[in-house]
Order: structure tokens, then sequence, then C-alpha cells
């Protein structure tokens, strides 16, 4: 399965940007949904994830900031980013999880986009 991440860019401190993930036009049933991101020189982590029912989970750094969103019928997984931070820089990839209860482990996941870079910079 291929996903194609998508949404990136430069942004201002402050800004917004909204990422989106589609994954060749099939869909995924019940499995969550997830992105991920990892900046220069650090290990990837976990963001967000959603799942079949639109339950969702954050990560402490980008919660109150970030929401996920799914579409099911097309397959799809948005991530809205507002008030963003230097510290928010990173290349950030969606991920398809194996597991219908919300994870926040990589290896949890088994499909993943090619990533997409967010620059967040005056």
């Amino acid at each position: 399965v291929q996903l194609q991440a998508s949404g990136g860019g430069l942004v201002q401190p402050g800004g917004s940007l909204r990422l989106s993930c589609a994954g060749s036009g099939r869909t995924f049933g019940r499995r969550v949904m997830g992105w991920f991101r990892q900046a220069e020189d650090k290990e990837r982590e976990f963001i967000a994830s959603i799942g079949y029912t639109k339950l969702t989970s954050y990560s402490d750094s980008v919660k109150g900031r970030f929401t996920i969103f799914r579409d099911n019928g097309r397959g799809t997984v948005s991530l809205q980013m507002n008030n963003l931070k230097p510290e928010d820089t990173a290349v950030y990839y969606c991920a398809i999880s194996k597991h219908v209860s919300l994870v926040r482990d990589q290896s949890d996941y088994d499909w993943w986009g090619q990533g997409t870079l967010v620059t967040v910079s005056s």
C-alpha cells in the first residue's frame, strides 16, 4: 500500500497548516490511522492517532494545537496544525496500523507515507 502525504511547507510561528494523506484510492476499514514526525537528529515520535469511530489520541506536545481527522469513506487522514512553533519543524509521516484500538508505537503501524516537511520559522 502506498500512502501519499501532502500539505507541508514553510509557515511562520503561530501559523497553521493542514496535512493530508491518502492511500491510492483504497480504504482501510477499522484500522487505526496516525501521524508521526521526525525532527533532524531526533527519533521519530508519535503525534496523533484516530480510530474508526473517530476516537483520538495525542502526544502532550501537540494536544490542544493539532487535530486529527479521518474520512472512512475516502480512506484519508488529515492533521490540522494550529499555533505552530519552531519546535514543530520536522518531517511528518502518516501511517496505518494493523490494530483497531488506538496505538502509539511505531511498531504497531504497517504502512507509512513518504513524509512531508513542515518548517516553522520567521
